[in-house]
């Protein structure tokens, strides 16, 4: 009797079966291989929900290549998990999310570790092949490579490396740059002294001193101004500031008032650009939080100004009201209410006001 126990489902003839087929049956295994080294798309998701996909027993199927692209057929309103069955086979493969939705996937095996591949990005994995405690695991957070000379047209670091004798067009995004001794655009940057030189913008993170004239300083989080002055009003040093502001304000607008953003008659998704104002709900207008966009402590105010309740369709991962335990989809915003939306993380927030 064939067995498929193999980690590509090949067929394995018995002692003595198939006599006079073996040609057939050897042919299909062959056919099989070449598919499990190449590249095959699938719709997982016809519906916007979790789904599974099997690597069929003795005949093709797109799970079987080796570089796999996830498509679906419906737009993703969340994470959505695909599990790869059956959880005995062991393998490494290349998984892209081309689901449609802006949402990631988890690529699951069994009850052990998941991988989340973020929508229109890729990444190389291995299913350890378990059993019912298989896991899936990202072998591009651990995989080294040799150092490689070229051309980068755009580089993302998302941790620490060394970059050496090279010439970046674009680097990207770096969270953190360690420059000791080196110079940019010519100017002496790190080393025993301060770097000298003009500097058109300067966004500082970090504590230190700065001195002299600047043009445009940037983003700054903290500044201990000790002694000095602000137009004219002197700030800080043994006293309270002194002098008059007539107006205070930050990127945002005045710190004084709560900018509108306008009001809105259809179904609105909230954006970054809405933080720190509020939003106006007119008739036949309704609210959705997005999940994965906003950063710990951003705030929204939503206003329902007509005469009956509004949905706040919650997107976003996890959504409580303040002071209950319970993950909502969704709540409705009484009339004449106001609902304050504070987010506890990308995919975390409470809501608080007039809500059930």
């Amino acid at each position: 009797m064939a067995t498929y126990t193999n980690n590509l489902r090949l067929k394995e003839i018995a002692t003595g079966d198939e006599s006079g087929t073996w040609g057939v049956t050897t042919n299909t295994n062959l056919d099989l291989i070449a598919d499990s080294l190449g590249y095959n798309t699938q719709d997982c998701f016809s519906s916007d929900a979790d789904a599974a996909t099997t690597v069929a027993d003795g005949s093709p199927d797109p799970a079987r290549a080796m570089y796999f692209k996830v498509t679906s057929s419906v737009t993703l309103t969340d994470t959505r998990t695909l599990t790869i069955a059956p959880n005995t086979v062991s393998r490494v493969m290349f998984i892209e999310n081309a689901t449609t939705g802006s949402q990631s996937i988890a690529i699951s095996q069994g009850s052990g570790a998941n991988v989340t591949v973020a929508n229109g990005s890729s990444k190389l994995v291995y299913l350890d092949g378990a059993g019912a405690t298989a896991a899936v695991i990202d072998i591009s957070t651990t995989l080294s490579l040799a150092t490689t000379s070229g051309s980068f047209a755009n580089l993302t670091v998302t941790s620490t490396g060394n970059f050496s004798g090279a010439t970046i067009s674009n680097l990207g995004t770096v969270t953190t740059a360690d420059i000791n001794g080196g110079t940019v655009d010519g100017v002496t940057i790190g080393g025993a002294s301060a770097g000298a030189g003009t500097f058109t913008s300067l966004n500082a993170s970090g504590g230190g001193s700065l001195t002299g004239t600047w043009s445009n300083l940037g983003s700054v989080t903290t500044v201990d101004i000790n002694g000095g002055t602000v137009d004219g009003a002197v700030i800080g040093g043994a006293s309270a500031a002194a002098g008059t502001f007539t107006t205070l304000a930050d990127q945002d607008g005045s710190v004084r008032a709560i900018p509108p953003v306008g009001t809105k008659t259809s179904s609105y998704t909230l954006t970054t650009s809405d933080v720190g104002q509020y939003v106006q709900v007119g008739s036949g207008g309704s609210i959705v939080i997005p999940d994965a966009t906003f950063s710990e402590g951003d705030a929204i105010s939503v206003f329902n100004n007509t005469t009956g309740g509004i949905t706040i369709t919650c997107s976003i991962t996890t959504a409580y009201i303040a002071g209950t335990d319970s993950d909502k989809a969704s709540v409705t915003l009484a009339t004449r209410g106001v609902a304050t939306i504070l987010f506890i993380s990308g995919t975390v927030c409470v809501i608080t006001g007039n809500v059930s």
